[in-house]
Protein backbone atom coordinates (compact mmCIF):
# COMPACT_ATOMS: atom_id res chain seq x y z
CA UNK A 1 0.00 0.00 0.00
CA UNK A 2 1.55 3.15 -0.85
CA UNK A 3 1.44 6.14 1.30
CA UNK A 4 2.95 9.65 1.71
CA UNK A 5 5.48 10.88 4.84
CA UNK A 6 3.57 14.13 4.18
CA UNK A 7 0.23 13.09 5.02
CA UNK A 8 -1.90 13.34 8.35
CA UNK A 9 0.32 16.60 9.52
CA UNK A 10 -1.38 18.48 11.91
CA UNK A 11 -0.27 21.93 13.17
CA UNK A 12 -1.16 21.78 17.09
CA UNK A 13 1.37 23.63 19.34
CA UNK A 14 0.29 22.41 22.10
CA UNK A 15 1.18 18.37 20.92
CA UNK A 16 4.04 16.28 19.39
CA UNK A 17 2.92 13.39 16.98
CA UNK A 18 4.13 9.88 16.39
CA UNK A 19 3.72 7.85 13.80
CA UNK A 20 5.15 4.40 13.55
CA UNK A 21 5.59 3.74 9.22
CA UNK A 22 7.22 0.21 10.53
CA UNK A 23 8.07 -1.52 13.24
CA UNK A 24 9.27 -5.25 13.79
CA UNK A 25 11.62 -7.08 15.91
CA UNK A 26 14.60 -5.24 14.53
CA UNK A 27 14.08 -1.62 12.87
CA UNK A 28 11.31 0.87 14.15
CA UNK A 29 10.94 3.35 11.39
CA UNK A 30 8.81 6.73 12.74
CA UNK A 31 7.91 9.79 11.87
CA UNK A 32 7.74 12.85 14.57
CA UNK A 33 6.12 15.96 14.02
CA UNK A 34 7.15 18.68 16.36
CA UNK A 35 5.58 21.89 17.11
CA UNK A 36 8.19 24.06 18.71
CA UNK A 37 8.22 21.25 21.49
CA UNK A 38 11.71 20.32 23.11
CA UNK A 39 12.81 17.98 25.90
CA UNK A 40 11.87 18.80 29.23
CA UNK A 41 14.87 20.37 31.33
CA UNK A 42 17.30 17.69 32.60
CA UNK A 43 15.59 15.24 30.60
CA UNK A 44 18.03 13.12 28.31
CA UNK A 45 17.51 10.68 25.94
CA UNK A 46 19.45 7.50 26.12
CA UNK A 47 18.41 4.71 24.55
CA UNK A 48 19.29 1.44 24.01
CA UNK A 49 19.02 1.33 20.25
CA UNK A 50 21.07 3.31 17.40
CA UNK A 51 18.86 5.50 16.04
CA UNK A 52 19.48 7.61 12.30
CA UNK A 53 17.24 10.93 12.02
CA UNK A 54 16.39 12.86 8.96
CA UNK A 55 14.99 15.97 9.13
CA UNK A 56 12.31 16.06 6.25
CA UNK A 57 11.15 20.06 6.79
CA UNK A 58 11.72 22.52 9.50
CA UNK A 59 14.50 22.88 11.66
CA UNK A 60 15.89 21.75 15.30
CA UNK A 61 18.79 21.72 17.61
CA UNK A 62 19.81 18.66 19.32
CA UNK A 63 21.64 19.00 22.53
CA UNK A 64 24.76 16.47 24.00
CA UNK A 65 25.96 16.51 27.39
CA UNK A 66 29.11 18.99 25.66
CA UNK A 67 27.75 20.08 22.36
CA UNK A 68 24.81 21.42 20.41
CA UNK A 69 24.02 20.38 16.72
CA UNK A 70 21.89 22.57 14.56
CA UNK A 71 19.87 20.72 12.24
CA UNK A 72 18.08 21.68 9.07
CA UNK A 73 15.72 20.10 6.14
CA UNK A 74 17.83 17.34 4.64
CA UNK A 75 20.41 16.54 7.37
CA UNK A 76 20.76 13.78 9.28
CA UNK A 77 22.56 12.11 12.12
CA UNK A 78 23.34 8.64 13.60
CA UNK A 79 23.18 8.65 17.51
CA UNK A 80 24.77 5.57 18.45
CA UNK A 81 23.25 3.61 20.98
CA UNK A 82 23.35 4.91 24.91
CA UNK A 83 24.58 8.37 23.88
CA UNK A 84 22.69 11.19 26.20
CA UNK A 85 20.92 13.56 23.80
CA UNK A 86 17.76 15.67 23.99
CA UNK A 87 16.02 17.98 21.83
CA UNK A 88 16.86 21.82 22.65
CA UNK A 89 14.97 23.16 19.99
CA UNK A 90 12.29 22.58 17.15
CA UNK A 91 10.59 25.53 15.07
CA UNK A 92 7.26 27.23 16.52
CA UNK A 93 6.66 28.62 13.43
CA UNK A 94 6.49 25.79 11.02
CA UNK A 95 6.35 21.95 12.06
CA UNK A 96 9.49 20.10 12.28
CA UNK A 97 9.03 16.74 10.42
CA UNK A 98 11.72 14.34 11.55
CA UNK A 99 12.30 10.88 10.32
CA UNK A 100 13.53 8.65 12.93
CA UNK A 101 14.91 4.73 12.77
CA UNK A 102 15.98 2.93 15.55
CA UNK A 103 17.96 -0.07 15.22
Amino acid sequence: MKKNVFENIIIDKNKEQFFDLLKNDKIKIEKIVSNGQSSPINFWYEQEKNEFVLILKGNAILEYEDKDLELKEGDYINIKAFTKHRVKYTNKDEPTIWLAVFY
